[in-house]
Formats: C-alpha cells, sequence, structure tokens
C-alpha cells in the first residue's frame, strides 16, 4: 500500500470503510432487513383491514399467506357505510391542506424578510421566532382554549387551522431563513440589477432555488397535523371530528368494531404515505441541502 493510498484510507470514516470491506452486499442486506422490520406494522394493518372479525379474533394476520381465503373486501364496505368516519376524512383534509398552505407561504415570505431585508429589530425578531421552537403545544392548550372561547372559535375548523399554523410557523421561519440566507448575494444583486423589486426576486429567484426546502417543510406541516390528535381532541367541532378523533371515539364506544377500525386506521395512514412518496425526491435534497449548508 502506498502513502497516499494510507493517506486516503485514513481519511475514511468508519462506515466507509466497512463498506469499502464488504462490499455493500453486506449493508445492503441489513438495510432492506431494517426496511422490511419497519414496514411490518404497516403490512400487518393492510392484512388486517382485509380479513373478517371472527378471523382477526382468531388468528393473527400472517396465518392470512396459508389461507389467501381470509382476504376479502368487506370490512371498507362497513367503512364506506360508517358515515361519521368518512365525514371525519373531509374534515381532516379541510384541517389539514390549509394549515399547511398557510405555514408555507407565510414562513417563505417571513424567511426570506429574516435573510435578505433590513428592517428595525431584524436580529431580535428573529431570536424571538428561535425562542417560540421551545415552547411545547401542552403549555398553550389552556391559555389558547379560553382564547379560542372568548372570541367563538373553540371547537371549530377554523381554531384548529390556526393552532396548527401558529406552532409551526417558528419551524418554519427558522428552517426557511437559514435556507434562503445560503444563496449567494451575487445572484440576488444581479437580479436586482436587471430591475427585479422584491416581490419579482423573491417569486422568480429565492423561491425556485428553496423549492426542496419548502417540499421539505410542507412534507413535514402535513404529517404532523394529519396525524394530531391531542389538538384535534380539544379543538376540533366534536360533531365534524378529524380521522383521528373520530377513531379514538369508535375504540371507546365500540371497543369489538375492528371491522370500521382497521381499514380507517389503514386509510388514515396511506394519505400521509402517498403525500411523502409524491414529493419523496424533493424531500431528499432539501434535507442534504440542510446537512450540506
Amino acid at each position: 500500500m502506498t502513502t497516499a493510498d494510507g493517506v486516503v484510507r485514513a481519511k475514511q470514516s468508519l462506515p466507509a470503510r466497512i463498506a469499502a470491506r464488504t462490499g455493500g452486499g453486506v449493508l445492503r442486506i441489513v438495510l432492506i432487513l431494517v426496511g422490511l422490520f419497519w414496514l411490518m406494522p404497516t403490512v400487518g394493518l393492510l392484512v388486517s383491514s382485509l380479513r373478517a372479525p371472527q378471523d382477526i379474533a382468531e388468528s393473527g394476520w400472517w396465518t392470512v399467506f396459508t389461507e389467501p381465503a381470509q382476504l376479502t373486501w368487506a370490512s371498507y364496505g362497513h367503512l364506506l357505510e360508517n358515515a361519521k368516519v368518512m365525514d371525519s376524512l373531509l374534515t381532516t383534509a379541510l384541517i389539514t391542506v390549509p394549515a399547511t398552505v398557510l405555514v408555507v407561504v407565510i414562513g417563505a415570505l417571513a424567511g426570506y424578510a429574516f435573510a435578505w431585508m433590513d428592517f428595525p429589530g431584524r436580529d431580535a425578531w428573529f431570536m424571538v421566532v428561535v425562542g417560540l421552537l421551545v415552547v411545547p403545544v401542552q403549555v398553550a392548550l389552556i391559555p389558547v382554549a379560553e382564547l379560542f372561547g372568548a372570541i367563538g372559535l373553540f371547537e371549530t375548523t377554523p381554531g384548529v387551522i390556526l393552532f396548527h399554523t401558529a406552532f409551526g410557523l417558528p419551524f418554519a421561519v427558522f428552517l426557511l431563513r437559514n435556507f434562503f440566507a445560503e444563496i449567494p448575494r451575487e445572484l440576488l444583486e444581479a437580479a436586482r440589477l436587471d430591475g427585479a423589486n422584491e416581490i419579482r426576486l423573491f417569486t422568480r429567484v429565492v423561491l425556485p432555488l428553496g423549492g426542496p426546502a419548502i417540499a421539505s417543510l410542507g412534507i413535514f406541516q402535513f404529517l404532523w397535523v394529519w396525524n394530531d390528535l391531542l389538538v384535534a381532541l380539544i379543538f376540533a367541532d366534536s360533531g365534524s371530528p378529524p380521522i383521528t378523533v373520530a377513531l379514538q371515539q369508535e375504540v371507546r364506544q365500540f371497543g369489538n368494531n375492528i371491522d370500521v377500525l382497521a381499514p380507517g386506521a389503514f386509510l388514515s395512514m396511506v394519505v400521509p404515505l402517498v403525500v411523502f412518496f409524491a414529493f419523496q425526491r424533493q424531500f431528499v435534497s432539501g434535507v442534504m441541502a440542510g446537512a450540506v449548508k
């Protein structure tokens, strides 16, 4: 081994040296096994949603591989007949989409302002935003509930949207401000010399370059709001709850209503998975760009 080879080998990290020695084959097998183990609960829920309640009570979901006749769409038919659960999916979408769009739009505007616009107290206000990141949701539940009750937003869909938007903005501003600040100043100055104002600069230069970070933020916010139970349980309309609350009420009222719970839980989980895989490339690009910067 030459001196140059020794220097290169010394600079390699331990995982890189292990992967090089094993040829990547063992590492790939391990990663595949970890992925299959991680997907096992999802597969189990899918199979359970396609089995009859009596089959679920008598045996585990893995028995379907030896008895495929257990598979049936009857549970999804029962789910479609359950108006409360189906309406809860629409309510969840009406909460999640606006809360995600508002956080992305307002966070992008504020992130650009904190990164590239000069105004009095900019750094101080940004430190306030950073400080809000450490405020737990549980601390604000009672004060916000009293405030929403006074202004008529308690147990309403707009109230839930406003709550999620408010608590999603600090992270959005922090993330996008740091990403936008890494854009080369020369690029923005060149656009200004070409006559671009702040609005055109934001829409034509900053937003396209910040696409990966914005996509990552949108995925995080969508998943958080869609899967939320605590905020929805307190602030949502009890007559038209989101899917998480509707399923929780089904468990409390009808503990053996597995023919509705299993397909409902799987359907509520499929939507975030579809959103994640649809924007997977942008999400990975945003994470890698943030790690490099």
